[in-house]
């Protein structure tokens, strides 16, 4: 039986050509239900705000799957230790960023840790020269919250400025749970 995905995009969305978009429609076309909401105000985006609409897209999923990308993996964190989420099988956090509160924009988002993931599977992707969290901070991340690993070399911070349009492993890694 395929999982159903939900998707969270990070600051200034994830629309064409991101990675997230193109697995999206990916999914949509092998069948799976996925949701990928185009949360508000993308450039000035307000957690509570946030908030409400992804639980409100989590909540007409009740997703097996949750695929987060930069803020999205923030938002994800804030929904969990806010009670707001159920856990899920499996999450996927790719480029989650450092404390950013010294980014005006999305100050009211941090600080925030994990305090549980709301998953029983958690793989976190990060990259040996992503800007908003080095290879050293995203080791100790990881480690930190005891998540399984994968480092992309040199992958930027995992998006289309960076070269992730098409991205096959990530639509294998969500297949493989299905199967």
């Amino acid at each position: 039986m395929k999982e159903k995905i939900l998707i969270l995009h990070g600051w200034h969305g994830s629309d064409a050509p991101h990675w997230q978009d193109w697995l999206y429609h990916q999914l949509l076309e092998a069948g799976y239900s996925v949701m990928f909401p185009q949360l508000s105000d993308t450039k000035q985006p307000k957690k509570e705000v946030w908030l409400r609409e992804a639980q409100a897209a989590y909540n007409a999923l009740n997703p097996d799957v949750v695929i987060a990308h930069s803020m999205g993996n923030t938002l994800w964190f804030h929904l969990c230790n806010e009670g707001l989420v159920a856990p899920v099988k499996r999450l996927l956090l790719v480029a989650p960023p450092r404390d950013l509160s010294d980014y005006s924009d999305v100050a009211d988002f941090f600080p925030v840790a994990p305090k549980d993931c709301c998953a029983d599977e958690v793989l976190m992707v990060s990259s040996t020269d992503d800007p908003y969290m080095s290879k050293a901070e995203a080791a100790e991340f990881a480690r930190a919250h005891n998540f399984k690993q994968k480092v992309v070399q040199n992958g930027g911070h995992i998006n289309s400025d960076s070269g992730f349009g098409p991205w096959p492993w990530v639509l294998e890694w969500v297949k493989k749970g299905s199967e």
